[in-house]
C-alpha cells in the first residue's frame, strides 16, 4: 500500500467537472502532497492507500475552494472609506490613499486575504502597486496566489473630476521594474503555486509606448495581462480627452486583445465592443458588488458569454465592495443579473458557482491547475458545515437544494475546513498558518494613523462622506 498525505470522505461532493457541477454522492478523496491522486469508492481507495491523516467530511459540502479573480488586498485597510458616494476614485479614495504607507498596505493585504479564505477562497487573484508583502504574505500561509502587478505612467494623486492624468516617465519606469522584479522572484514559485499577471492598470493611466511595452514583455515571459478595460465613464473621459478614441477600439487596433488578456469589468463597453472583445478570445472578470455599490451598474457578463466569452468572479476592493466574500459575489451576480433582464432563469446558482470556480480559473489561464476536483490538479478544496440554519434542511430528492442554499443562502462563516494546493490552511474555522488577532489589530493601528493624516484633504473636497459626518449620519 502507498502511504500518502490526506484521505477525505465525503457524502456530498461538487467536483465542479464537466459541463455541469459534478455531483458525487459518498466519494472518497485521496491526497499527496499537493496533488489529488485519485478519487473513488471507499473501500477501494483504502485498499490502495494509507494516509498521515483521513477527514471524514461526510457531514460537510466538499467542493473546490473558491477563485477570486481580481482583488485590491492593499485596499483592505481602508475598509468603507468610499460607499455610496459619486466620484468614487478622487472623492472618497484619493484623501486617504495618498497618505497610506507601505506598511499600511500590507496590513491590508494581510487583512484581507485573511477574510477571504475564512471565506472559502484558496486563490487570491490580487493586483496593484508595492505588492512585494502581499506576495510575501500569500508564500507564507500557502494559498494560491494569481498577482497582478500594476503598471502605470499617471501619478498618484487627488485629480478633479474631469481632470487630465498627469504623466511621468520615471514612476512609468518605477511601476515596471516592480512588475519585472516580482515576476522574476515570485512567477510559478512552489510547483506555479503563484503566478504573477503584468497588470497595466487601465488604457487611461498609462501612454502609448508603455502600453505597448507592456504587451511585448509579457509575450515575451509567457504571462498574462490582467487589467482594468473600460471600467467606467471616468475611464471613457480620460481616453476621448487624450486620445480621441474608447479604449476598446483603440487598444483592438494595438493588437491587444487575445487569450492572454483579461479584462476587469466592462462597466462601460457598448454591446458591440463587448462583442469585439469577446471573439478575440480574452477573459472577463466580474465584480458585481463593487460595480453596483460604486457605479450603480451591472456589467455586461450576460453579453460577454452569450458571445462565447469566459467569465470569473472577483471581490475587488474593501472601500467599494467592503468585503473578500465569493458567497456574496455568488449571490449578487444572480440576484442583479435577474433584475437587470427582469428574468429569473438568468444566472441560476448552479452557473454563478462555477464563475467562483472553474470558470474563474479558465479565465484566468489557470485550469490545468485548480477550479475542479479532478485526479492530478491541486488540492485546492473546502468543507461547508451542512449542519448550520443557512444550509438546512438538505434536499437529495426529487432536487438537490444544496447549491441554492450555497448560492442564495450561505453568508461565508459556513466554511470548516479550507485546504490550498494540499496543505490545511483553516481547520474548524481556526485558521493554521496565520494569526487572525495579529492581523486585525495590525490594520486597526495603520487605520489610526491614517484617519488623521486623510482629514484635512477629506474635510477641504467636502465629499459626500464629509457632508454625512456633519449631518450625523455615519
Amino acid at each position: 500500500m502507498k502511504h500518502i498525505s490526506l484521505i477525505i470522505h465525503t457524502k456530498h461532493m461538487y467536483t465542479l467537472q464537466g459541463s455541469g457541477v459534478g455531483y458525487e454522492f459518498g466519494k472518497t478523496l485521496a491526497i499527496d502532497g499537493s496533488k489529488i491522486v485519485a478519487i473513488g469508492n471507499s473501500d477501494d481507495i483504502l485498499s490502495e492507500y494509507t494516509a498521515y491523516k483521513i477527514i471524514d467530511a461526510t457531514d460537510k459540502l466538499v467542493l473546490p475552494g473558491f477563485i477570486d479573480g481580481h482583488m485590491h488586498t492593499g485596499h483592505g485597510v481602508l475598509r468603507g472609506v468610499a460607499q455610496d458616494i459619486n466620484n468614487w476614485m478622487h472623492e472618497g479614495m484619493a484623501p486617504f490613499e495618498t497618505v497610506r504607507s507601505s506598511q499600511a498596505k500590507t496590513a491590508g493585504s494581510e487583512l484581507a486575504i485573511a477574510e477571504a479564505v475564512l471565506n472559502g477562497t484558496t486563490t487570491i487573484g490580487d493586483d496593484g502597486s508595492d505588492m512585494l508583502g502581499a506576495l510575501q504574505f500569500i508564500d507564507k500561509i500557502g494559498v494560491r496566489g494569481n498577482v497582478s502587478v500594476r503598471v502605470r505612467s499617471a501619478l498618484i494623486k487627488t485629480y478633479k473630476d474631469g481632470e487630465l492624468y498627469v504623466f511621468d516617465e520615471n514612476y512609468a519606469k518605477k511601476t515596471l521594474d516592480e512588475a519585472l522584479a516580482l515576476f522574476n522572484q515570485f512567477h510559478n514559485k512552489d510547483g506555479e503555486r503563484i503566478k504573477i499577471r503584468f497588470g497595466p492598470q487601465g488604457a487611461d493611466f498609462l501612454d502609448l509606448e508603455l502600453l505597448e511595452k507592456v504587451k511585448r514583455l509579457a509575450q515575451e515571459r509567457k504571462t498574462k495581462i490582467h487589467m482594468h478595460l473600460a471600467q467606467g465613464i471616468r475611464e471613457s473621459k480620460q481616453m476621448l480627452l487624450r486620445y480621441q478614441r474608447r479604449t476598446i477600439p483603440m487598444l483592438d487596433e494595438m493588437g491587444y486583445f487575445d487569450k492572454d488578456f483579461i479584462g476587469i469589468h466592462l462597466t462601460d463597453a457598448t454591446d458591440e465592443e463587448v462583442q469585439v472583445v469577446a471573439k478575440r478570445n480574452i477573459s472577463m472578470i466580474l465584480c458585481s458588488n463593487s460595480i453596483g455599490l460604486i457605479n450603480g451598474q451591472v456589467p455586461p457578463a450576460v453579453e460577454f458569454i452569450k458571445n462565447a466569452g469566459v467569465v470569473g468572479l472577483g471581490s475587488d476592493q474593501a472601500p467599494g465592495n467592503n468585503c473578500h466574500n465569493m458567497f456574496a459575489e455568488m449571490k449578487s451576480t444572480a440576484v442583479f443579473n435577474k433584475i437587470k433582464y427582469s428574468s429569473s432563469t438568468i444566472m441560476p446558482a448552479w452557473q454563478t458557482l462555477r464563475m467562483a470556480t472553474i470558470d474563474c480559473a479558465k479565465a484566468l489561464g489557470i485550469d490545468s491547475l485548480t477550479g475542479s476536483l479532478e485526479e492530478g490538479k491541486s488540492a485546492d478544496i473546502i468543507f461547508v458545515d451542512l449542519n448550520t440554519p443557512s444550509m438546512c434542511p438538505v434536499y437529495t430528492t426529487p432536487m438537490r437544494n444544496i447549491i441554492p442554499n450555497l448560492v442564495y443562502s450561505a453568508r461565508g462563516n459556513e466554511v470548516n475546513t479550507v485546504i490550498a494546493n494540499g496543505k490545511i490552511i483553516v481547520e474548524n474555522r481556526v485558521p493554521l498558518t496565520f494569526e487572525l488577532q495579529e492581523i486585525l489589530a495590525n490594520a486597526q493601528g495603520y487605520a489610526d494613523q491614517i484617519g488623521v493624516k486623510a482629514a484635512k484633504v477629506f474635510n477641504e473636497i467636502n465629499g459626500m462622506n464629509a457632508r454625512y459626518m456633519k449631518e450625523g449620519k455615519l
